[in-house]
């Protein structure tokens, strides 16, 4: 938190920390902007306009310069104008004091949750396959898988193709390893063994799932 009232301070680093927030508070905006060059774990910033130095307006795009964390501004200044420019140069949020610092606890519960929640559905829907092209390689939640030429085409349209059903055909046509009059039953064996490959890595799951009648697609 960057404020110069430090009797407002200490009334909300005090209030928060009864929610398990942690709050550092500095009354100078110079240092504010080092400690979060130096400090990257910090989650999000309570910003002061009014501040001695720098005003927190001219602040906000230095700050945007070294860090995206959410920001908070708290402020008695109601200007519309200052709303206005607070969130086009970078705040998430504009509280006009004075507030009661339950508002200020939940307007923060509700930033971090929606900053948190991409990365957690990133995390949760990362693919555990890396196709690196250039070398024709395919790694396998870290590992690198050892592929014949048809086994990295049919895996690699799989992958690509992201969840979509790929007809035996299909995996044919794509390939230059698979003769054009290959038996679609070379086209379950081949995935047969790409199936037994990724299992020794992972056997928890079969990330190749049979669709009858057509072919294949990867979950």
């Amino acid at each position: 938190m960057i404020e110069d009232d430090l009797e407002l301070a200490q009334i909300i680093t005090d209030y928060l920390s009864s929610f398990d927030i942690e709050v550092t508070n500095t009354d100078s905006p110079y240092n504010g902007l080092s400690m979060l060059s130096i400090n990257k774990d910090f989650k999000l910033l309570i910003l002061d306009l009014t501040l001695p130095e720098i005003d927190g307006l001219e602040l906000l795009p230095k700050i945007r310069e070294k860090s995206e964390i959410p920001i908070i501004i708290s402020s008695a200044r109601d200007d519309i104008l200052d709303k206005v420019m607070g969130l086009e140069r970078g705040a998430d949020d504009y509280l006009p004091k004075p507030y009661n610092p339950r508002e200020l606890q939940a307007r923060i519960k509700t930033i971090l949750k929606r900053v948190d929640a991409p990365e957690a559905k990133k995390d949760e829907n990362a693919s555990p396959f890396i196709v690196k092209e250039d070398d024709m390689q395919i790694s396998f939640k870290g590992t690198s898988l050892t592929l014949t030429l048809a086994e990295y085409d049919i895996l690699k349209l799989l992958i690509k193709r992201n969840g979509g059903v790929i007809a035996r055909e299909d995996f044919i046509y794509a390939s230059d390893s698979i003769e054009d009059d290959s038996s679609l039953k070379n086209i379950d064996v081949i995935v047969s063994r790409i199936r037994s490959k990724l299992s020794k890595i992972d056997s928890t799951k079969t990330y190749i799932k049979s669709v009858r009648g057509i072919g294949y697609q990867l979950i």
